[in-house]
This record gives C-alpha cells, structure tokens and sequence, in this order.
C-alpha cells in the first residue's frame, strides 16, 4: 500500500534544495520546517523581485515556446538532464519557461511549499497530480465532499481509461476505523478540499495527513476555496493544487492552475519521458503567468474583504432565521477546527451558502438579485469582486446523483454565494434584505442592517 514520490533526480530537473533560499520553501514531506515562514503574507515577501528585462520594476514576459542554444551539442545536454532552468537554459515552453517559473516560485512561497508549478486550469492540475501518483489499477480514497468536475474525473473517467477507482467517504465524521478500511493495498493517494465545494464542510487537515501517512499514502488538499486562511503542507498535507481562476486571480477573466508541493515531486512531473506535465502539456501560458503575478501581491487583501463581507452577510442572515452555512458561525460544527487551523488575521471565507429549501425559492431569489436589484450575478466559479451566485445541485455539482447529492448535504434550494466586495456593505445588504422581503423568504419580519450584526 505504501507509495512514495519520485527522486528529486529526474530529467530536467529545476528545483534543487541546495540552489539558495528562493527555491527552498518548506517541505511537509520530510517533517521539516524554514522558521521564517509564519504565514502566506511573509512568505510572498521572501521571493526574490524578478525585474524587467531593461529594469522595469514588472518582470518581462518570456513569450517564445522554443529557445535557442549557441551550440549544438547544448541541446543534447538538455535532454539529458545536464544542463538546465538553473542555468538559464531552457527548451521548450512546454517544459519549462522562466516567467510560468517565477509565478510558481511566489505561489510556492505563499503555501510554504519547496515548489509549485502553474498549469491551463485547476483540473489540469488535479489530474496531473493523480496520474502522476496512480498507475494503472491503483486506487484513491476520496471525500464525498468534492466538487463536481473532481468527483467526476475520479468516479468515471479515471475508472474508464486508465482503471484507476476511488472509494469515496465521509472524511469529516473523523471515523478513524471507517476511513482505514477503505484503504486497499493498492491505494496511493488520500484526496480531499480544504473547504469543500459546495457545503463548506472544513477538513481536519492535520488528523486526516496523519491517518493518510500512517498508511502509506500522499495526502492531496484542493485549497481553491482558502488560499491565505489555510496552509495545508504547514498542517501536514503532501501536495496542494489550487484552481488559480478563482480567488488567486480574482479577476473571473483567467483559467489557470497550481501544484504545490516538494521539489522532488514538481520535478518528475516535468520529467522529459515519465512527468504528467510534461508529457500531458497542460502548461500556463506565459501571459497569463504575467497577469497572475501581478495580482498575487494584493490577494491577502483581497481574501480580506472577501471574508468580512461573507461574515457580515452569514451573521445578519442566520439573525434572520434564514438556513445559513458559514464557518465563521460559531453554530457551524468545524467553526473551532477551522479557527484553530487558519493563518489569524484573514477570516473564515468568502463563500456562504443558503438554503431556501426549494429550487423555484432558490432561482427566483438568484434571479431577482441579479435582474432587479443589481446585487450580483447568477454565475459559477468564485473568487470575483462581485457577488457570484448559483444553485449547485443544477450547475457545478449537477455531476452527482440527487442520492449523492442528499448523503452529502446538496439540497435542491441550496444558493451557493462567492462574496464580492465592490459597493459599500449597507448598499449590499439593502439590495439582499429587498429580495428577502420582496419573495417572503423571511417568516417573522426583523428589522435592522447589516453593520448591526
């Protein structure tokens, strides 16, 4: 049952522990710790500034796919690992290009990881990340808290093309017996989000990392819905992959992904004859690597706001009587274990999600938030400065039987709300307050604002 990563000695390799403290993280894997790194914030300001070809203070953007060598025996010596980015010696974009490098040296930083490397989209990552893990015929031990597209690549199409199966579970009842018996001796990998997608049910990442590595298996975390607030390889976790479209970008405008994790591990994937990345191609466009640089900087404040307004919001709600999941309640039952794993100082989440019991209730308020208050957009994905809304069980997890859906909480009234923050906090409120009133969504009238809460 026992799995281990691959050696740090692949194939064009990158990332090496001896190469200077820019490319050293932390690595969860071997128990050891930087002292520096106390939280996301700290550890972004740790990355060296890359500067502009001709001194800009923004780095330049490396747009060629291939790179040319002055002799020709250079390119042999490439292929056969000798030379490399290390270097500056570089192949194809494919491979490895410096400004998708530099995105996830920072992105490393924030999450206290030896290496990170940037992907196409969130997916890409997550099955690069299985597939470089699993052989075929080995198999996963999955929450049954996932979000759609993720349980559905391990439900049907990993089972379909490469035999590869999940036995998925309820992670967050913390039943050690029932969770080790789902362990087979060819299982290698324990999966699970930080925060899960949609019912913001919090993962008790250190005791889960501890019964994944008590049998033998890489403990995988899908921080998309916490980056800033939780630090999962500082909470034992191997490997972290982010959708980096939602809050990392924050712009709703770009689809990229991230693999963090220990530099052994990034470096086989980008191994020239056995690494998923490369092998599979979902590379980050450089521009987009570009873009996403220049908004890392400002993330924690954004994630800020994100989590004050989602606060504000949840609390007048349940005030309310309304059927509120958040867990910055205190009546939410990972309310404590979240709070005692968060990095302090940046809240409890940007996503809140409300029951109103029916689909009709759910898509008439969505609708009239959109179309007759102007509060926020009926949409998926999350992480926007404006309000996204949507009703999961007909959208992002419409993957899921109804019967799965029900196990794990997903009712046909659920209205998922990614929290933005553009207008002021009372302009906000008053629009969502008029369309409780307006479709008698609230029993017992309770007047009020939202700052009151």
């Amino acid at each position: 049952m026992a799995t281990q990563l691959p050696p740090a000695e692949s194939n064009g390799s990158f990332y090496d522990k001896a190469s200077g403290p820019e490319k050293v993280m932390v690595s969860s894997m071997n128990g050891s710790r930087n002292e520096w790194w106390q939280d996301p914030v700290q550890g972004l300001a740790t990355v060296r500034h890359e500067f502009g070809e001709h001194g800009g203070v923004n780095m330049s953007i490396e747009a060629s796919a291939t790179f040319t060598v002055m002799e020709p025996e250079t390119l042999g010596e490439l292929f056969e690992g000798k030379l490399g980015p290390e270097m500056d010696f570089y192949i194809y974009s494919r491979h490895f290009n410096p400004t998708v490098l530099n995105v996830g040296k920072q992105i490393a930083a924030m999450e206290a990881a030896e290496a990170a490397y940037c992907t196409s989209s969130g997916m890409a990552a997550i099955a690069s990340v299985i597939l470089q893990l699993c052989s075929r015929g080995d198999h996963v031990v999955a929450s049954n808290r996932l979000y759609g597209g993720t349980h559905s690549l391990l439900a049907h199409f990993l089972p379909r093309v490469s035999n590869i199966t999940t036995t998925f579970l309820d992670l967050h009842a913390l039943d050690t017996e029932a969770i080790r018996s789902a362990f087979t001796p060819t299982t290698k990998v324990l999966y699970f989000e930080s925060i899960s997608n949609p019912t913001l049910h919090v993962a008790d990442i250190p005791f889960l990392a501890s019964l994944g590595h008590d049998m033998g298996v890489t403990v995988v975390v899908d921080n998309t819905f916490s980056p800033i607030i939780l630090s999962p390889l500082r909470l034992g976790a191997d490997i972290v992959i982010h959708s980096v479209s939602k809050y990392i970008s924050g712009g709703a405008d770009l689809i990229a992904g991230a693999i963090c994790g220990p530099a052994s591990f990034i470096n086989s994937m980008m191994d020239l004859h056995q690494g998923a990345l490369m092998l599979l191609g979902p590379t980050m466009n450089p521009k987009v690597a570009f873009e996403i640089s220049e908004r890392l900087p400002h993330l924690p404040l954004r994630i800020k706001e994100h989590c004050n307004r989602a606060l504000s919001y949840a609390t007048y709600l349940s005030k309310l009587g309304l059927k509120v999941i958040y867990p910055g309640l205190e009546d939410h039952p990972h309310h404590n274990l979240l709070k005692r794993m968060a990095n302090p100082g940046y809240g409890y989440g940007g996503m809140l999600t409300l029951d109103l019991g029916t689909k009709e209730r759910a898509y008439k308020f969505i609708h009239y938030l959109q179309n007759n208050v102007q509060f926020g957009l009926m949409a998926v994905s999350l992480g926007y400065y404006d309000t996204l809304m949507s009703c999961p069980g007909s959208s992002t997890s419409s993957e899921l039987s109804r019967e799965e859906q029900e196990k794990t909480g997903i009712s046909p009234g659920l209205v998922r709300m990614s929290v933005g923050y553009s207008g002021t906090l009372e302009q906000r409120w008053s629009q969502l307050r008029e369309a409780l009133d307006r479709l008698n969504l609230i029993a017992d009238q309770v007047t009020g604002n939202c700052n009151s809460s």
